[in-house]
């Protein structure tokens, strides 16, 4: 498995991640629903694989399974994204220890604002972004940024300049994203100069475009404007092809 820098975070994990919100949200995903013990053993497996990154969230009820992986893996080979949609400073500065204590670990890699739809986000949200540095201070965190749902939003990421990465939605075909990609790639290009890491998601459209994996991975490879990305697998089956695409 090819490990590779996000950005100018210091971070480095596996190329391919594992993701574990699709259709996710209201504390559960179809990874979660799959049952936690056989979550928990797929995310181990994946380990084993070579897969070092884990797309998290609160939003999909995610942390205590990898919270029951990790005591079986070495935290430093791993690198946890996580994400909360809280917009209220006081409640994310709670959130942020239940988080470390869920997951079973005393940082988190890299901790997201989730799913960002406002093209304002940068001054309506800025005392959370003060918790987000305050946290990152401290040590409880590596790296903060934020998920992106919007286009308006996703241009504003360059030149904010406390941002260390961005989770950006990308695949060949638009599926499920927030403009077509000969739009949103240049975006990211401009991103990835300002020294951000990348992490595409929606590399198959939420399943959408399941039926032309190949095609989906070739694209995605191809981009040098994405450090790494995550996709949403439930099975086995489904990691060891997405393993044998990259190759």
């Amino acid at each position: 498995m090819q490990v590779v820098d996000i950005g100018n975070t210091g971070i480095s994990s596996s190329r391919l991640g594992f993701g574990t919100g699709t259709h996710g949200w209201n504390n559960n995903s179809d990874q979660t629903r799959i049952g936690h013990q056989k979550l928990v053993n797929l995310m181990k497996f994946a380990y084993d694989k070579g897969i070092t990154l884990w797309d998290l969230a609160d939003g999909y009820g995610s942390h205590p399974h990898f919270g029951d992986a990790l005591k079986d893996i070495d935290r430093s080979s791993v690198t946890i994204i996580t994400k909360t949609h809280s917009k209220s400073a006081e409640t994310v500065k709670e959130e942020i220890p239940r988080f470390l204590k869920e997951l079973g670990t005393d940082y988190i890699d890299i901790l997201l604002m989730h799913c960002i739809t406002n093209k304002n986000w940068l001054t309506d949200y800025a005392d959370v972004i003060e918790v987000f540095q305050q946290a990152k201070e401290k040590g409880q965190v590596k790296a903060i940024g934020m998920s992106c749902h919007d286009y308006e939003s996703l241009k504003t990421v360059a030149s904010a300049e406390w941002v260390d990465a961005v989770l950006a939605r990308i695949n060949y075909n638009g599926e499920n994203m927030d403009d077509d990609p000969d739009k949103i790639v240049p975006v990211l290009e401009g991103i990835k100069e300002a020294g951000k890491g990348v992490i595409g998601m929606k590399v198959y459209g939420q399943g959408k475009l399941a039926d032309h994996a190949p095609k989906c991975m070739d694209y995605i490879l191809g981009l040098s404007c994405v450090d790494v990305f995550v996709i949403g697998m439930v099975s086995e089956e489904q990691v060891l092809q997405n393993i044998s695409l990259m190759s």
